[in-house]
């Protein structure tokens, strides 16, 4: 069992094996216990942060679109994503785009994930595993709780990841897809995050704790009047091959209500062989 989940790791990394540098920009001031011009209104920015995976869970379901920025050999690769998610059963359901390559050919189908609880499963993975059969992950043994590793962020782990903000500013107001939103800027903790997580994101926060260059994780989130989370971009610093890269990760929610419908692999359908690396 423990070789296998050693195959299924290499082959979940493979997944963001074009990881490479890429510049952040911008830099971070302020905090949530500073003077009032760290304030909106009554708002206090740290709080609205924090808050908002309680509010979205409150809201239920949501659609979701996803990018992945990376650069590899010199080249900027996108990785998109587009599904639905609920926040209540911290399911959800992605068809992941992977690049095409320098001619403009696609290389690989896109892959279907499924994210459950502890669990990320994937479908038309390549790498020698069947076209019909899915490859099941545990998230908490990843070196990176699946932050990064799937090409597109769980958008439940998104969210929870804010719970460890501790720098946080109010930018100003901005128009995102016609819906008025609140600007934030600031940076989060992952091990924090992960104390303050709930039970199903924990244990994955908590891997990726242990898993990335540095615990801090700057992000900018955008809040609509109700407070839930419209979009949310992290700038991880992810160790690969010796060094440490870094890797944008962009979840816009949208569609709040939309009807979600996930149903896991039976076991018969998931691969057990070896994968290819």
């Amino acid at each position: 069992m423990a070789e296998q989940q050693h195959r299924l790791r290499g082959a979940a990394l493979a997944v963001a094996a074009v990881v490479g540098a890429t510049a952040l920009g911008g830099s971070l001031s302020g905090c949530s216990d500073g003077p009032a011009d760290a304030r909106t209104g009554d708002v206090d920015p740290v709080r609205a942060v924090r808050d908002a995976s309680a509010v979205l869970s409150r809201a239920g379901t949501s659609k979701a679109s996803t990018s992945m920025e990376m650069a590899a050999g010199g080249t900027r690769v996108t990785i998109r994503g587009e599904g639905t998610y609920d926040f209540r059963q911290r399911v959800g359901r992605l068809k992941v785009v992977l690049p095409r390559d320098a001619s403009g050919a696609e290389e690989h189908r896109p892959i279907t994930e499924l994210l459950a609880p502890g669990a990320l499963y994937m479908k038309n993975r390549g790498a020698g595993v069947p076209a019909d059969k899915w490859v099941r992950i545990d998230t908490h043994t990843l070196v990176d709780g699946n932050l990064v590793t799937g090409g597109a962020t769980d958008p439940a782990a998104a969210v929870e990841l804010l719970r460890g903000a501790s720098e946080v500013r109010y930018v100003g107001e901005a128009e995102l897809a016609g819906v008025k939103v609140r600007h934030y800027r600031g940076v989060t903790d992952i091990a924090r995050a992960a104390e303050l997580a709930s039970p199903q994101v924990r244990g994955a926060l908590a891997a990726a704790a242990k898993g990335f260059a540095t615990d801090a994780v700057p992000f900018d989130a955008y809040l609509d009047e109700a407070g839930r989370l419209r979009k949310v971009r992290h700038r991880f610093s992810y160790p690969s091959r010796g060094r440490t890269v870094a890797v944008a990760s962009t979840t816009l929610l949208y569609g709040f209500g939309s009807p979600v419908e996930v149903r896991l692999p039976d076991p018969r359908d998931i691969y057990a062989g070896r994968i290819e690396a």
